[in-house]
């Protein structure tokens, strides 16, 4: 479905019921960008399998004839106790559950992947958990379960407005269910998030002004809106490798990116990370874990971590997961002990993309490294004279401009 951290994911169900949660985790009152929290912990959970596979997804995502869910569900639990030990004392400040399509889970197996986070790690105030959800009437009838069960934050992959569109993009939803399945969201979950895929072939700014000013309409508050790339090992790469695929040239797409920062912020949602739009205090704050180089926990097939230091993977094919389960009791493939430097060079990586930029002093005593260790200071300056950059004290920003051009510049600037 759509991008969640390192694994990848987006969001069906019904069951009894047995997690109420309280009404702070309920909730959810939305964290600032303002610093708190940062001793929390975040927590990744991957469901794997969706109905079909998206022509341009490169996510770890499956299609199964059959799921016999109460081996997942266990197999999720224990995976779960795994990490519990190794991480005492620090509370949950956000769950989030991707995929694959994590709305085709039993509200029964995330009340249990709840009720056990719950018991293992402890739930800070105001706990912020997402669920990615596909736009379907079939799972749509269950986000008042979902709801009900602890879910307070949903991600509702939309990808389009437009009903050609959405079929060139391989989605099974129409533009009038997906509507539906919306008005369904906001009515049971106090924060909705909606995805959007633009600069798809042969789409003007015109074409896309009015998908996005009819998306910010709708009143979410949070959007995150992604450019269509062509990903290695996905249909849409075939392909384009046999020119079957047109794609927009680079100087429109630059357009629509510049179209799309302005008309976000005009209406109250700027961008806080490259590709992610919200009202203040409404930004993800799971998200913003992975940003800011933040631990956090990934359980399930091909999930990411990082906790202490360690780099942590979990085995990616659903049945080599579940197998790798049943045998250690978890599900990893590998911990990696990360050099300062390694961490130094994915802090930037991923802090840059936000709107905040990176502590460089911070950073440096939180890894024990020298800044001139983790940037070259002589690139920062050619940068900052084209305005591309800034260096705020010790505080380093992408301009708005540079935003165009991150890649690039984080070959330049990070060590």
């Amino acid at each position: 479905m759509g991008p969640a951290g390192e694994a990848g994911g987006r969001v069906r169900a019904r069951h009894p019921l047995p997690f109420m949660p309280s009404p702070a985790q309920r909730s959810a009152e939305p964290p600032s960008l303002a610093r708190g929290g940062e001793g929390n912990l975040a927590l990744y959970v991957h469901w794997p399998f969706c109905v079909s596979k998206c022509p341009y997804c490169d996510f770890n995502s499956h299609v199964r004839a059959a799921i016999d869910e109460a081996a997942w569900r266990d197999a999720l639990l224990a995976d779960l106790a795994h990490e519990a030990p190794l991480t005492p004392g620090r509370p949950l400040g956000s769950i989030f559950f991707g995929g694959g399509t994590p709305s085709l889970m039993a509200p029964a197996t995330v009340a249990a992947v709840l009720d056990a986070a719950e018991r293992h790690w402890g739930f800070a105030p105001g706990i912020e958990i997402t669920l990615e959800a596909n736009p379907s009437s079939v799972e749509a009838a269950n986000f008042a379960a979902l709801a009900h069960v602890g879910i307070n934050r949903v991600s509702l992959g939309l990808q389009a407005l437009d009903d050609n569109a959405l079929r060139f993009l391989g989605r099974a939803h129409g533009v009038a269910e997906s509507l539906a399945a919306l008005d369904t969201a906001q009515a049971a979950f106090a924060r909705v998030s909606i995805d959007l895929i633009y600069a798809r072939p042969d789409q003007s700014e015109a074409m896309w002004r009015t998908e996005l000013d009819r998306a910010l309409a709708f009143g979410t508050e949070h959007l995150s809106l992604y450019q269509l790339t062509i990903e290695p090992g996905t249909h849409f790469a075939a392909l384009a490798a046999k020119g079957a695929l047109p794609t927009l040239d680079t100087e429109t797409a630059a357009q629509l990116f510049e179209l799309t920062r302005a008309a976000t912020a005009s209406a109250g949602l700027p961008a806080y990370e490259i590709s992610n739009h919200a009202r203040p205090g409404a930004e993800s704050r799971h998200n913003l874990t992975y940003w800011r180089y933040r631990d956090y926990l990934g359980v399930g097939p091909g999930a990411h971590g990082r906790r202490n230091g360690l780099a942590t993977v979990r085995r990616k094919k659903p049945e080599n997961w579940l197998a790798a389960v049943a045998r250690n009791g978890h599900g990893l493939e590998s911990e990696e002990v990360l050099a300062p430097a390694t961490r130094a060079m994915e802090a930037l990586l991923m802090g840059l993309r936000l709107g905040e930029g990176v502590d460089l002093t911070a950073l440096s005593a939180r890894l024990g490294l020298p800044i001139d260790a983790m940037v070259d200071a002589r690139a920062i300056d050619r940068l900052a004279e084209h305005g591309l950059i800034a260096r705020d004290r010790d505080r380093l920003i992408v301009e708005e401009p540079g935003m165009l051009l991150l890649d690039g510049i984080l070959g330049e600037i990070v060590r």
